[in-house]
């Protein structure tokens, strides 16, 4: 069997990731590694990590400072491919895969990669909340011709970005793209990577493999929605996206994003203090370019 490095990413998490890693230890094809990247947690998490046991061979990768999202998956990432894993599965640590989740993760990617005649870069699980509903922040954006594997009989549709929630990334990918960028932070690091390995072929959602995101309110974003609690994060993600449109797509892509979040935040109401301190994340993404970090 292929090798297989389950990667999860934790802070200040401790009960949500003990739910994370029993999923992962009851799956039906079980990884051959479990990466635990702690993120400087100060909630214990590091002692309990210090002697976990697992059915699983265990390796953690204890950062000095908080890396954000971005920069833990970067590290776990690294870390599959250093223990010479053939995929790399990637999860937050409050995402619960459900028993045949992997399993049907491989398949799904094998029979796609069969089907379109050229190796696809991701598959990724349905990604649904508590209570069974979708779970609005993490649905995949398909492509145009999204149902070309459904016509043949396979139960995966064809997406082009996915977030970092029960993702199987191959070997080749990261030998060939590198690693995500782990200056993001948090937010857009995994519409970046995902939209960066689909240039040639695209990825598939599995739609029977499944996960719950425990994610506490099963709501989207919009630039409408900044406040005092969440402007911390929307100015990472503010900053990401426009660095992305400025230099990954044009010009015009960017002053499209900049209109879009000023004329959100307008009709959204959003606080002038807000809005002028997102303006300035527009500007400072428009010179943020960072390089990317190769395995």
């Amino acid at each position: 069997m292929a090798g297989v490095a389950a990667v999860i990413v934790t802070f200040n998490r401790l009960a949500k990731l003990k739910k994370v890693i029993a999923a992962i230890e009851a799956q039906s094809t079980a990884p051959t590694h479990l990466v635990i990247v702690d993120n400087a947690s100060t909630d214990g998490t590091g002692e309990y990590l210090a002697t976990v046991e697992s059915s699983i061979p265990v390796d953690v990768v204890s950062l000095p400072t908080n890396t954000g999202g971005a920069g833990g998956f970067s590290a776990g990432m690294r870390r599959g491919y250093e223990l010479g894993a053939d995929f790399v599965w990637i999860m937050d640590d409050d995402g619960y895969p459900e028993p045949e989740a992997l399993e049907r993760l491989l398949s799904g990617l094998s029979a796609a990669s069969d089907e379109l005649g050229a190796p696809v870069p991701f598959a990724c699980s349905v990604v649904v909340f508590t209570d069974g509903a979708i779970c609005e922040m993490n649905n995949p954006a398909p492509t145009w011709d999204w149902g070309r594997l459904l016509v043949k009989g396979q139960n995966s549709v064809m997406v082009e970005q996915c977030s970092f929630v029960s993702v199987l990334i191959p070997r080749w990918v990261l030998e060939t793209f590198g690693l995500p960028f782990k200056e993001y932070f948090i937010w857009f690091d995994d519409a970046e990577y995902t939209l960066r390995i689909t240039r040639e072929t695209p990825g598939v959602q599995v739609l029977d493999s499944v996960t719950v995101h425990d994610m506490g309110v099963n709501q989207g974003v919009n630039f409408g929605m900044i406040d005092e609690s969440n402007a911390w994060k929307f100015a990472y993600g503010v900053r990401n996206q426009a660095s992305y449109q400025r230099h990954h797509r044009s010009l015009p892509h960017f002053l499209l994003f900049a209109a879009q979040v000023v004329v959100g935040m307008r009709r959204g109401r959003v606080a002038g203090k807000l809005q002028r301190r997102m303006i300035r994340k527009l500007w400072e993404g428009f010179r943020f370019n960072p390089a990317v970090d190769r395995v």
